[in-house]
């Protein structure tokens, strides 16, 4: 990430944390000149199939465009109200167990990472925000890879390397590839990001998957975060956007292989705590098949201290096209090593070698 180009220069500008200037940033709640209504499949998702993913009915979601970036849709969060409560617990709850994979199993023996949720629980739920107290393991989660495992020293997916993909989050995945036009799209791999006020994402491109004809989904949950998005060469400037609670990203065609990045978590725009669309918890009458679950206030309590200072993002992906295999290999074992994400990733040399994901 040497060097000085339009890119870095944004970059730099939005990681700034004693001044910001948003006027520049693009609101998709309140669209302006760049933007326009992007037109989806409303007979690709039943609505009860959007019922059972906690999603409104198609025809009812806000999706835009962006001038300049074929491909690109964005999704203003189309989640019924407390269906977001079951994502954000999954992230935190469940989807870091093994056999997921981590960064905190690079630095730790198995046992210790075996249950973070339960580990962490009772100091989060605890926690003075007036106060500096340890972080508890959660809050030291900075990534969590699902299904076919990034492997961020070769940066590429292996056959070798895979666990089941969760099929609750497939599901989801599935119903928004399909209303924006991908039907049969398959949820392969996943990278779950954790963020922090004082974190950041730096800039790259995702083209590990062997299939870019697949787009890459994204779904943000918590608080606010800016998000540049490129052009086909770093020398191009990108364009800024907020990412808000239940906003939802689509990467696809031209827009699959740009360069983008995440500067800057900001804290969301109504002032409060959390946004108001965490307010409501799941409704008790859920619909047959859903594949949301209940969970209880206890578990909730946990989740809502921890966004009060976080954001999490899922980035689901198809590694391979249908009847694909993975060229052979020789002699890796799919296991690699990844950068933080605290303060430009911390490690600062280990990010500009890995441009993580």
């Amino acid at each position: 990430e040497g060097g000085e180009d339009a890119f870095r220069r944004l970059f730099r500008f939005y990681r700034q944390r004693d001044t910001l200037d948003l006027r520049g940033v693009v609101d998709f709640s309140a669209p302006g000149a760049q933007v326009f209504r992007s037109q989806l499949s409303i007979s690709s998702v039943s609505d009860q199939d959007a019922y059972r993913a906690g999603l409104q009915p198609v025809r009812q979601w806000k999706a835009y465009g962006l001038n300049g970036y074929p491909g690109f849709i964005f999704i203003l969060n189309p989640f019924l109200p407390g269906c977001q409560r079951h994502w954000v617990k999954q992230c935190l709850k469940l989807y870091p167990q093994k056999p997921n994979v981590c960064n905190l199993d690079l630095h730790m023996p198995p046992e210790k990472t075996f249950d973070l949720w339960g580990q962490s629980k009772e100091q989060l739920r605890r926690k003075d925000s007036s106060k500096r107290e340890p972080r508890s393991l959660l809050e030291k989660l900075r990534w969590v890879t699902l299904g076919y495992h990034y492997n961020w020293d070769t940066k590429k997916y292996s056959a070798n390397h895979h666990t089941p993909f969760p099929s609750d989050l497939a599901f989801l995945s599935e119903q928004v590839a399909a209303a924006c036009g991908f039907q049969g799209f398959q949820a392969q791999a996943g990278i779950l990001n954790y963020y922090h006020f004082d974190s950041s994402l730096g800039i790259h491109v995702d083209e590990s998957e062997l299939d870019h004809s697949r787009p890459l989904l994204s779904f943000s949950f918590g608080q606010s975060s800016i998000f540049l998005l490129g052009g086909l060469k770093r020398e191009e400037a990108p364009t800024a956007m907020f990412m808000h609670s239940g906003d939802i990203m689509v990467m696809s065609g031209f827009s699959r292989l740009l360069y983008h990045a995440v500067p800057r978590v900001l804290p969301n725009p109504e002032g409060t705590a959390l946004p108001s669309c965490l307010d409501q918890a799941l409704p008790s009458d859920l619909p047959a098949g859903s594949v949301l679950e209940h969970s209880s206030d206890e578990d909730w309590q946990v989740c809502a201290k921890y966004l009060e200072s976080s954001r999490i993002n899922m980035t689901i992906r198809q590694v391979l096209a249908e009847g694909q295999k993975f060229p052979e290999e020789s002699g890796a074992n799919g296991k690699g090593q990844a950068p933080s994400e605290d303060s430009h990733h911390q490690e600062n040399s280990r990010a500009k070698r890995h441009k993580p994901n």
